[in-house]
C-alpha cells in the first residue's frame, strides 16, 4: 500500500505517513524555538545549587527534642548568625501527639529519637548516645556505689514521655530478664524528670550526651544501666520537597554538624 498523506493545518506538528509520524514543515521551523523554551523552563524549575548565605533572608522552623535544643541549639544559632545574619531560627516544642508538620510545610527540620516511616519524609542518623541511670547523691543506691539489675527493678522510677506513657524500652529490656519495675510518674521533658529525681528517691534514665552535664549541675549522680540496652539514636528529618532547596541543604549541613559533634557518644 502506498503512503497515506493527511492534509495538515498550518500549525500541525506531526502527520502520519504510512506507519510512521513525520514532522511537518511547521514543526521543523519552530524546533529551535521549542528547544530554547524547554531550556528556559528547566532553568526556572531546577533550583540553583549555589547559594550565598550572607545574602539569605529566611526563617526556618525547627521542631527538636528539648534536650537537643539545649545541647545543640546554641551552637547551630551561632553558626547561622556567623554565616547568614539574615536568617532566623524558630525552635518549637514537640507535640504530645504526632503531627504532619513536615508534610504541611509548618516545620523545616525535626531532630529526635523517632524515625519517621512516611515515604515522603527524608531521615538520616545524626548520632547516638547511651542511656545512663541518674539519682540524687543521698539515694541509698548511690551510697552503695553500684546498682544491680534487681536493685534497679525494685526501686521506684520516673520516666520521660511527652505522651505520658509509663512504659518504654527500659521496661522491655527488664521483661526479657523476667523483671518489672514500678514507675510512679511520667514527665514531659528530661529536665522535669531530673527535678523529680533531685527531690526524691526516684530513678530516671537519661541520654548521656544530652543530659549528663545537666544532671551533674543539679547534684545528681549517674551510673551505667545494670543491663544491656541499645543506644538511643538521634534522627534528622525533613520533607522531600526540600531535597534540592539550596538554603535548606545549607541548614541541614550545619544542623548535621552540630548534632554529630554533641549528640554522639
Amino acid at each position: 500500500m502506498g503512503n497515506r498523506i493527511r492534509r495538515t493545518t498550518g500549525d500541525q506538528i506531526l502527520v502520519r505517513t504510512g506507519r510512521t509520524m513525520t514532522p511537518t514543515p511547521y514543526a521543523i521551523a519552530v524546533r529551535e524555538q521549542v528547544h530554547e523554551l524547554l531550556h528556559q523552563v528547566q532553568g526556572v524549575l531546577a533550583p540553583s545549587r549555589e547559594i550565598d548565605p550572607a545574602t539569605l533572608e529566611r526563617t526556618f522552623t525547627l521542631r527538636w527534642h528539648d534536650s537537643l535544643v539545649a545541647l545543640s541549639g546554641p551552637a547551630l544559632l551561632a553558626a547561622v548568625r556567623e554565616q547568614a545574619p539574615g536568617v532566623r531560627l524558630r525552635f518549637i516544642a514537640e507535640s504530645s501527639v504526632d503531627t504532619p508538620g513536615l508534610r504541611r510545610g509548618e516545620v523545616d527540620l525535626e531532630a529526635n529519637a523517632n524515625r519517621p516511616g512516611a515515604p515522603d519524609i527524608r531521615v538520616e542518623s545524626a548520632g547516638e548516645t547511651r542511656l545512663l541511670l541518674a539519682m540524687r547523691r543521698e539515694h541509698p543506691l548511690a551510697r552503695a556505689g553500684a546498682v544491680t539489675v534487681r536493685q534497679y527493678a525494685a526501686a521506684e522510677h520516673v520516666t520521660v514521655s511527652r505522651r505520658g506513657n509509663f512504659g518504654d524500652a527500659l521496661d522491655d529490656a527488664l521483661a526479657r530478664l523476667g523483671l518489672t519495675r514500678r514507675v510512679v510518674a511520667t514527665a514531659p521533658t528530661e529536665a522535669a524528670a531530673l527535678e523529680f529525681a533531685r527531690g526524691s528517691n526516684l530513678l530516671v534514665g537519661i541520654p548521656e550526651a544530652t543530659t549528663r552535664s545537666e544532671a551533674a549541675t543539679l547534684g545528681l549522680v549517674t551510673f551505667p544501666l545494670p543491663f544491656e540496652l541499645p543506644s538511643v539514636p538521634v534522627y534528622l528529618s525533613w520533607h522531600q520537597r526540600y531535597d534540592t532547596d539550596p538554603a535548606h541543604i545549607w541548614l541541614r549541613e550545619l544542623a548535621r554538624t552540630v548534632l554529630a559533634a554533641r549528640a554522639a557518644p
